[in-house]
């Protein structure tokens, strides 16, 4: 999957840039607040997804104008194609011509992963960062995923609140098998596609890091389960979940929440076998805050076949020469677009093309 040529207008601060990229590392140099990052997000939103920054379509439009508009041609699954979007009150998207009924519809035509600073919470943060990183990458590509997951919330919802309700309503104790035995089956599918795909992702994290940190360091990732629920199979983790549920009882009508499930579970990432999020340095956390989401897209590519465009915000920032030539020159056979402030950077590129930013222009 390439992008062939770009052209957005009146699109955050630029009014009118073209790009056409090479197919391997493409940099987007210059100054802050010139239009760098807008032009990855850009990019971003032909996924069909929203703003990464967690901008408003509205706020996307220039301030002198009433609308944006983004163009891009692309090839993908053997063929050239070209979307179109038009932001005004609302996303309006055309896939080659064709007028489209929402953005979800275009999902899986154009694929893309962004690393930007806001995914340091991937290592700096707190489980819920992790556990949205797991579910988000696991819905795209199986979507099925996404119901089981908003089923397990909702039975989730349902035990909580019959937890606060039996202070006053003892005659409700027995309902609670219900809503456990629902909770148990949802949270047994959660763990086992996530402990899959985690096992499948390691391998390549752990390829990503030890090139990124020229082998000089060793990264682990793993399920953690704040109550391990194992299970040979499906029935087997059902009845376990189940169990542990029915143990935690009496504890969670106290707390007035479930403490058992996978919306209590963490993805754990060791450097040299030490917390990431607890000892690594700065250059440590964003390397590996990288390496899953460069891990992510080659999941992507696994599943789909086609190897998704990467766009690395600000990723140059608080890491070494030897780390930043890794990005720079041995990111191979995908394209990449890299934002950066520092032109010294540029001289460093061996092999693909560099763009200059200024005032929301390529010049």
């Amino acid at each position: 999957m390439n992008i062939k040529k770009l052209e957005v207008v009146s699109f955050r601060n630029i009014k009118n840039a073209i790009i056409e990229p090479c197919e391997s590392v493409n940099i987007i140099y210059g100054k802050n607040a010139q239009g760098k990052t807008n032009m990855l997000e850009g990019i971003w939103l032909f996924t069909g997804c929203r703003s990464f920054r967690g901008s408003k379509d509205s706020e996307l439009i220039n301030f002198n104008s009433s609308k944006a508009v983004l163009n891009l041609d692309f090839s993908a699954y053997g063929r050239e194609q070209n979307l179109h979007l038009e932001i005004e009150g609302s996303r309006k998207f055309h896939l080659n011509s064709i007028k489209q009924p929402s953005a979800s519809k275009i999902m899986g035509e154009f694929l893309a992963v962004v690393f930007s600073p806001v995914h340091l919470s991937l290592v700096k943060d707190g489980p819920f960062e992790r556990r949205r990183f797991l579910d988000i990458a696991i819905s795209q590509l199986k979507p099925k995923y996404a119901v089981t997951l908003s089923q397990y919330n909702k039975a989730l919802s349902q035990r909580n609140i019959l937890l606060k309700d039996l202070a006053y309503h003892s005659e409700l104790y027995d309902t609670l098998d219900i809503w456990e035995e629902r909770l148990a089956f949802y949270a047994g599918e959660i763990i086992r596609q996530r402990v899959g795909y985690i096992n499948s992702l390691s391998n390549h994290v752990k390829e990503i890091y030890q090139g990124i940190s020229s082998g000089k360091e060793e990264i682990e990732i793993s399920y953690y389960q704040q109550c391990p629920a194992v299970g040979k199979d499906r029935q087997e983790l059902y009845e376990n979940i189940k169990a542990l549920l029915y143990a935690s009882r009496k504890g969670d009508i106290i707390t007035g929440f479930t403490s058992v499930g996978p919306h209590r579970d963490d993805l754990s990432i060791k450097i040299d076998g030490l917390s990431a999020r607890s000892y690594g340095s700065q250059g440590q956390q964003r390397s590996a805050a990288l390496s899953l989401k460069l891990g992510e897209a080659a999941m992507i590519k696994n599943f789909t076949g086609q190897q998704p465009v990467a766009l690395l915000d600000d990723v140059m920032s608080e890491l070494d020469e030897e780390r930043q030539n890794y990005i720079l020159n041995h990111i191979k056979n995908w394209q990449v677009f890299i934002t950066c402030c520092d032109p010294n950077s540029v001289a460093n590129l061996k092999y693909g093309k560099a763009f200059e930013m200024k005032e929301g222009k390529i010049i």
